[in-house]
Formats: structure tokens, sequence, C-alpha cells
């Protein structure tokens, strides 16, 4: 596992003077799972790309593991991006290095409910199935630092629920620093240590709270919906956030 220090002084699109981050500063402690939460287009997905190093038009620097060593990094998009002429495995196993492990994949797939599908093609998964075979493949590489941009947007509510208990099942077991981008609140409460509330362009970080739910409690949606209302009401400015 990795941490995570995030220092931009500024970032600009290609050939704007419109700053999408001025003095943007962010930690992540190694094995911390935090939530980001702001309006869309405040700049959160291009934050995860600055991060992952597919964007480094900034002014600043992103460290991560103290510069010791390269951490591998996984990647869950918003579009779980499955080639549709590979099965379920293939999908997983294209992003491996040979030799790999089956029992690895094999694990992987069993934890996420997928066992029974590997040798089905994309075409034929649900979105939520689509979304669990996207989770394993940024899990497969065994990443130090797992960046996930809205990986369950689009699901019904009780797939979503669903999905999210066998992600942090996984993370439970195999630990990662993460960074997940979401606009639901009760979601980010069930799965985070940390909230993050962000601005509108230019980006800044408006309120940052931890989670003083047990993980052992989060499936209880009473204390879950109990602690939503009370940070809409301590905090005012949230629901122009989200």
């Amino acid at each position: 596992m990795s941490n995570i220090v995030i220092n931009i002084s500024s970032k600009r699109y290609h050939g704007s003077e419109f700053s999408i981050f001025e003095n943007f500063k962010l930690s992540l402690q190694a094995g911390e799972f935090v939530c980001l939460l702001g309006p869309s287009g405040c700049g959160k997905t291009t934050l995860l790309n600055c991060i992952a190093g597919l964007d480094k038009q900034y002014e600043g620097e992103v460290i991560l593991n103290n510069h010791q060593t390269q951490p591998k990094i996984g990647y869950v998009f918003q579009n779980p991006r499955l080639l549709p002429w590979r099965t379920v495995r293939e999908n997983i196993e294209l992003v491996l290095d040979k030799p790999y492990s089956v029992d690895h994949v094999d694990s992987l797939l069993a934890t996420m409910q997928l066992d029974q599908v590997q040798q089905v093609y994309p075409e034929r998964l649900s979105l939520g199935m689509s979304r669990r075979v996207a989770i394993i493949r940024a899990f497969a590489v065994n990443p130090d630092i797992l960046l996930m941009d809205e990986p369950f947007v689009s699901l019904d509510a009780p797939t979503a629920r669903d999905v999210r208990e066998l992600l942090l099942n996984l993370w439970l077991q195999r630990p990662r620093t993460v960074l997940f981008v979401t606009h639901d609140l009760r979601e980010a409460i069930s799965i985070a240590d940390r909230l993050v509330f962000l601005s509108a362009s230019p980006m800044q970080i408006v309120h940052e709270i931890k989670i003083p739910i047990a993980r052992d409690q989060r499936d209880d949606e009473q204390q879950i919906e109990s602690f939503r209302l009370e940070l809409k009401h301590d905090y005012p400015t949230i629901k122009a956030l989200l």
C-alpha cells in the first residue's frame, strides 16, 4: 500500500485560462479509503487522471509512496471498458504479466461471485456484473493504489448496494489505498474512512470529515441515514456540493 500527497498549484485545460485547480492539496495515508464528493465538472476525474499519470499537464507534484518506489495503480473507470471479443476471464488476464497465478484470478472471481460466468462474453453480462469484472481487473494487478471513478453510476439502488458490499469484502481481504469518486453521500458514508467535499472549479477542499461509524455497523441503514442528516445539518453547504 502507498500513501499519496497531492500538491497542485495550478491546472488548466490546454488553451484555456480557466483554472481547474489552484493551490490544491490533499493527502492519503497508506491503506486509507477516501471518498471525493463534489459538483459535476469540478475536476474529480481530472484529479484521478493526474494521480494515475494519465494527465501530466499541471504545475505542482503528486507524490506516491514518498518517491521510494513506483507503486502499482489500479483504475476503475465510470465505463467498465471490457473488450467485447474477450471473455470475462480473458478481460481480467489481459492486464496480468505472464506467468500469473491462476489461483489468484480464481479467488478474485469467487470473491466477486463471478466464477460461474468467467467464460461469458461482456454482451451477455448485466451492467452490475460488468462493473464487478472491472473491479476484479483493477485488483488483479495487486495495486498499491486503487482509483475509482463513480464505479456504480447508473446502477439501481439494490444492485449498487450488492456490488458495494462485494467491493468492501474484497478490499477488507486485500487492503489498498483507495480514492473513490461518488455523488452519493449514503454510499460514501457506507464505505469510506474519510469524506472530502470539494467545491466547483477552481477545485478546493471545503470539508474533510472522518466517518465515526464502525465498519461492522455500516450495514445499519438507520445509522447511515442518521449520520447523513447530521452532516447536512452541521455542514449546510454540503447539499450544494453533491
